[in-house]
């Protein structure tokens, strides 16, 4: 009912020369593979070089881009705007991860503006969300998703949910080593599954697509995707190698 997908979030790495090989490397590996969607992540920098490729050579990988700014055009230095990436051909969308919430300070304010932007130029947002430790610890998990879940969401039509996807990261199991364990992660996802339900209906929360990311491996992607909820996975380092995502990709062999 939901196909599964995996999605590299390449962060800061690769140039875009090394995007291209990177690209084409993966391609090699997982570009047979019906039953998943793939999709790759790069910097601004490599969209171009990574677009070209999966173009000319009819890859069947999709292209996202890691963050975007709400506004068409303007004087907002440094900032890309939803057109650009459009014209680029970038399907998918990353807003409201931790490292944007946290480092850059983003709001769920600005989140859901830049998931407006998104989906008003056809492409797929993949909204973040997460609790840090502290959080968890203190037992607000819940209450930490909830309100990012509905002030990211807000005013966003049972339409337009059709093409968000939804990707629980606990910022605690980032880039740490750590990952929550499979019950621990579809118990989230099976809330946050049920938050979408109370603010739409139950066929979109059973339609909409919500991944797992922290810490995802080849080792463990076979247990998460075990789990009843859980729809696929955001993965960082482990995707910049091209055989660890493939294996990730082709967790069900």
């Amino acid at each position: 009912m939901r196909k599964p997908m995996i999605a590299g979030n390449w962060k800061m790495h690769k140039t875009a020369g090394q995007a291209v090989f990177l690209v084409q490397d993966l391609a090699e590996l997982v570009n047979d593979i019906k039953d998943v969607d793939v999709v790759v992540c790069p910097p601004y920098i490599a969209l171009k070089s990574v677009s070209t490729v999966i173009e000319v050579d009819k890859l069947n990988i999709g292209l996202g881009a890691q963050n975007v700014y709400w506004e068409k055009e303007g004087a907002f230095t440094g900032e890309i705007s939803p057109v650009m990436l459009k014209d680029l051909r970038v399907d998918y969308v990353i807003v409201g991860h931790s490292e944007r919430r946290h480092t850059f300070e983003e709001t769920n304010e600005m989140v859901n503006k830049k998931l407006k932007a998104v989906l008003a130029h056809d492409m797929k947002p993949i909204l973040c969300v997460g609790e840090t430790l502290d959080e968890r610890e203190e037992e607000e998990t819940f209450d930490i998703i909830k309100e990012q879940i509905f002030e990211g969401l807000a005013d966003i039509s049972p339409e337009e949910m059709e093409n968000v996807i939804i990707a629980y990261e606990p910022v605690w199991a980032i880039g740490t080593g750590l990952t929550a364990t499979p019950e621990q992660a579809n118990d989230v996802i099976r809330t946050i599954r049920a938050l979408v339900g109370s603010l739409y209906n139950p066929e979109i929360a059973l339609i909409t697509r919500i991944l797992y990311g922290g810490s995802v491996k080849p080792g463990n992607i076979a247990e998460l995707m075990d789990e009843p909820d859980i729809d696929g996975a955001l993965v960082g380092g482990a995707s910049l190698n091209a055989e660890n995502f493939a294996k990730i990709v082709k967790y069900k062999c």
